[in-house]
């Protein structure tokens, strides 16, 4: 039988003092953590299968969804007719004999992976908690809160505004009259998916201007000197993803940019504890 209590007494050594097998041991532990509370998530959303779909996936192709409604009574006050978006026409169809099983295992695996997130990123804490000296010790617990904040913000502000303006305009998109958009929901779940987590990670950009500030790779100075180019890039993403107005652009472009000078101070910031060291 295993002697549990000589496990736990090892994993607890000293990081200094541990091989490399055993540093790869512990790091299995935590992945394994991990993955239990993600399948727990997965589970959780798969039995939820009507609020899931319904509710959640498919609510931005309908006109009663709150950003599409909200954007429309703007249109209407400030006369501007491309925010009245309609993305009922949209038609789904399933083309695989699996498709809508596997769709529905894949999308309960990523509501898994975002409900669990949080442990997730304490989890990988715990991790290199240890190899932390006192002063980053004091940090690490609320940096770990911020980049679940960070991801969790990221996703919403990505399904409840970038989402319905990508659907808009995508399945709106035509280079012809003559084609006409029949969308399968293995392409739509993608693209939904797709836009969602890579927003969630890009709204991680403070605490990676953090990591890579103390680590000397960027400094703020050169994120200011690189602000323009930044600028240009983040309006190009915009206009890519919103209808053709101005004001779309811009509603979407503003928060990224004030997330990019966030990152700024934080870099700033960074770098002057790293130069004290």
């Amino acid at each position: 039988m295993v002697d549990v209590g000589h496990v736990n007494k090892k994993r607890k050594r000293n990081p200094q003092d541990m091989g490399f097998w055993e540093h790869l041991e512990e790091l299995r532990w935590h992945l394994v953590h991990s993955f239990i509370a993600i399948a727990l998530g997965a589970v959780f959303a798969f039995m939820k299968r009507d609020f899931i779909f319904d509710t959640i996936l498919l609510g931005p192709k309908t006109n009663d969804f709150l950003t599409i409604r909200l954007l429309c009574n703007l249109g209407e006050k400030f006369g501007i007719n491309a925010l009245c978006l309609d993305n009922s026409q949209l038609t789904l169809i399933n083309i695989t004999m699996s498709g809508q099983f596997t769709q529905h295992i894949y999308i309960s695996l990523v509501a898994g992976l975002i409900i669990a997130s949080p442990y997730v990123f304490y989890e990988l804490w715990r991790f290199i908690k240890p190899a932390l000296r006192e002063e980053e010790l004091r940090y690490s617990s609320i940096a770990i809160t911020i980049v679940s904040i960070l991801f969790i913000i990221g996703i919403l502000f990505s399904y409840f505004l970038i989402v319905p303006l990508t659907i808009n305009f995508l399945g709106n998109y035509q280079v012809s009259e003559m084609v006409k958009n029949q969308i399968s929901l293995s392409s739509y779940i993608s693209t939904v998916v797709g836009v969602i987590l890579s927003v969630g990670i890009v709204f991680e950009l403070p605490a990676l201007a953090w990591v890579l500030s103390r680590l000397g790779i960027i400094t703020d100075k050169w994120m200011r000197k690189y602000r323009k180019v930044m600028i240009v890039m983040i309006f190009i993403v915009a206009a890519i993803i919103t209808p053709p107005d101005m004001f779309s652009q811009i509603l979407v472009a503003v928060p990224l940019l004030i997330l990019y000078e966030i990152s700024i101070y934080v870099a700033a910031i960074a770098t002057k504890k790293r130069e004290q060291n």
